[in-house]
């Protein structure tokens, strides 16, 4: 009979006990909010910072991808967000940084036209990155990380 080889954890030593005040959010099944695509948490919160996983421009019903242009796609994609911030008692308007990935850098400017739709005032730092590819064949992914007053809701 053979025996399984404890996991050591992620950094190869005695697993521990996770960081004091973090709260991993995994928020599949609630409403607006796509499940994942892949074996991580919608977002963590860290005390009063919420860092919300990637977003793909997914129907949260149906899983397919919407939209077949960049702007749809984006619009999807911040729908998306905005409904796990919401969640997790955040604002998109508390937004402090963005990461945005784009496979196709010819839709910059209309990138930019829809997501600042988004942030009208109080634009957050943001950081843009052409891509080869994304999961599910999107053309855009966007994660955030969100300052949440008083921690947000829990």
């Amino acid at each position: 009979m053979s025996q399984q080889t404890p996991n050591p954890g992620a950094d190869g030593g005695t697993p521990t006990a996770p960081l004091p005040g973090r709260e991993r959010l995994v928020l599949a099944g609630r409403p607006g909010i796509p499940s994942q695509v892949g074996p991580f948490a919608h977002a963590v919160r860290w005390h009063d910072t919420l860092y919300v996983t990637g977003q793909m421009p997914t129907d949260p019903t149906t899983g397919d991808v919407v939209g077949a242009d960049v702007v749809a796609q984006t619009r999807q994609v911040m729908t998306n967000l905005r409904a796990v911030v919401r969640e997790a008692g955040g604002r998109l308007a508390d937004t402090l940084m963005v990461r945005a990935y784009l496979t196709d850098f010819a839709d910059y400017a209309a990138f930019n036209a829809e997501y600042e739709r988004w942030f009208v005032d109080n634009l957050p730092a943001r950081t843009c990155v052409g891509v080869t590819g994304l999961a599910v064949g999107a053309l855009v992914e966007i994660d955030l990380v969100v300052g949440l007053p008083e921690g947000g809701a829990r």
